[in-house]
């Protein structure tokens, strides 16, 4: 992705609720990553000071990732 811009949608304070997430973009068709560290897997203690388990797209899908990422007790 050169010259791409991410933008965080959304973060979680656990790794399987953002692959979840992640899940449901890649079925609406939106490529996403999730950022986080912790150390490999090895130490997911560590993702929590760094902010949690961050969902990113391209910022041109940002729009259509968060009417995804919506909970649908709020869609109208």
């Amino acid at each position: 992705m050169p010259d791409t811009v991410l933008i965080v949608v959304d973060s979680f304070s656990g790794q399987i609720d953002a692959e979840m997430a992640k899940s449901a973009l890649e079925s609406a068709g939106i490529e996403s990553m999730i950022q986080s560290d912790s150390a490999g897997g090895m130490r997911p203690h560590l993702a929590w000071a760094g902010g949690g388990f961050k969902l990113l797209v391209r910022t041109e899908d940002e729009e259509a990732a968060r009417q995804v990422l919506e909970p649908t007790d709020k869609r109208g």
